[in-house]
């Protein structure tokens, strides 16, 4: 997508924005993201959707916008224009904690092993997980018991082994994952779903001041939002995490490292979803080659 094309899209939205420093991010799966700043000096964030797919779920995040942007304490996105072919906001305080390179490679932006770090997700995650979940309910925000979330997991492996072949040493971790008791939630609780570095804005400090990218949030596994900091830190960090947690909420979820190692290893499974619901053939051959690596 060229500057061209973008500057007139904001202007039909009614944001004339400026060319000089405008950047296009293109690594995102559902949504281009545009940094620049209008003709005031005010820096602007703006998502363009990829898919109609992705178009058909815009409604469904400004809920949870809306819905959780009182109840935490770091700040989330105020979206001033909201069409199926546009999202703009005025930029967030902090600086993202993981960027990619122009090769793809990750950039990290901060101490991964940081404690401070850590406490603050903790506590973030805390805060998250002890939204009542009869309010999520009653704001449209989508809920699932512990059951439901075991469901929809084998629902999803049985989807997707309708339309893939998956190695089987993949196949057989996944159905012995659902087949135990003890790494499925005795809770569901109010979750971001995709906290990790590059949807946190930090301080200079490391401490989060603000996240991005709400669309997967529903009421579901408290493990989802504890799987990429057990997947990207060592145990000392993870523990800071469940010791802030656990003094905002007073419990932790019980085998939170071994049901988020489950979680991360159900990556691929995720993606060939994803892939499906996408309808492109790029997604369909990457997924193919994660579920069968040896083929």
């Amino acid at each position: 997508m060229s500057q061209a094309t973008v500057l007139d899209l904001a202007q039909a939205h009614g944001l004339n924005l400026s060319a000089d420093g405008l950047g296009i991010n293109e690594a995102g799966l559902d949504y281009r993201v545009v940094f620049a700043a209008d003709e005031e000096g005010t820096d602007w964030v703006l998502r363009i959707p990829r898919r109609a797919d992705v178009t058909e779920k815009i409604a469904d995040e400004a809920r949870i916008l809306d819905f959780v942007r009182s109840r935490i304490s770091v700040a989330v996105p105020d979206w001033r224009v909201q069409t199926p072919e546009l999202i703009a906001y005025p930029l967030l305080p902090g600086e993202p904690g993981l960027t990619l390179s122009d090769e793809g490679e990750p950039e990290w932006h901060f101490d991964i092993e940081s404690v401070d770090y850590a406490a603050s997700l903790g506590r973030l995650i805390g805060e998250l997980h002890s939204i009542d979940t009869a309010d999520a309910a009653a704001a449209g925000i989508p809920t699932q018991t512990a059951d439901d979330v075991r469901a929809e997991w084998s629902e999803r492996l049985d989807t997707v082994s309708a339309s893939f072949t998956i190695a089987s040493e993949l196949s057989e971790r996944w159905k012995a994952w659902l087949g135990n008791d003890r790494l499925w939630p005795e809770f569901t609780a109010f979750t971001h779903g995709e906290l990790y570095p590059a949807h946190l804005l930090l301080g200079g400090d490391s401490r989060i001041r603000s996240v991005l990218d709400w669309t997967t949030a529903k009421v579901g596994d408290p493990a989802i939002d504890f799987m990429y900091h057990w997947m990207i830190s060592g145990p000392e960090a993870f523990q800071a995490a469940l010791d802030a947690y656990e003094q905002t909420t007073g419990r932790v979820p019980a085998m939170l490292a071994e049901r988020s190692a489950e979680i991360v290893a159900a990556g691929p499974l995720n993606y060939a979803a994803f892939a499906l619901i996408s309808g492109e053939q790029e997604h369909a051959d990457a997924a193919a080659a994660q579920l069968n690596p040896q083929a």
